[in-house]
């Protein structure tokens, strides 16, 4: 491989990875950001299951549970039995869970346009620039 290709790559990823983890602890207030992800996959999904959410987190399913637990407490989700499995147990995000997520992610947006806003109406527009080519980087994977 070409050592400028790979160079631009690996800032890329290692760019991507520190935005993430800035985004990720920049606005969860009183959720940690684990638990903010499980609002999160409970969102685009109607109903989980502790094992599906566990491979969404990419942790053992034992793992899963005192965050779900903890979300349960709060109200912003609530566990059934799998009426085909009775043996699993199902996540729903509640309204107040959405609404808990939806903060989070304003907040999140927030944070980022005080960074916009900090910038030169010239790098604003190579961002507006980033995240075009970023959309299209995703679209082709």
């Amino acid at each position: 491989m070409d050592d400028a290709l790979t160079d631009i790559a690996t800032r890329l990823r290692q760019g991507v990875a520190r935005l993430h983890r800035r985004l990720r602890l920049s606005a969860t207030g009183p959720l940690s950001p684990a638990q903010v992800s499980i609002l999160a996959w409970a969102d685009k999904y109607d109903s989980l299951t502790l094992g599906e959410l566990a491979a969404f987190e990419q942790v053992r399913p034992p793992s899963i549970t005192p965050l779900v637990r903890g979300l349960e407490a709060g109200g912003l989700i609530v566990c059934s039995k799998d009426e085909s499995d009775r043996r699993s147990t199902r996540v729903c995000l509640t309204v107040k869970g959405r609404k808990e997520l939806n903060v989070v992610r304003r907040r999140r947006t927030e944070f980022l346009e005080r960074k916009l806003l900090a910038l030169s109406p010239q790098d604003r527009d190579k961002a507006a620039e980033l995240v075009a080519f970023l959309e299209t980087l995703l679209e082709e994977s």
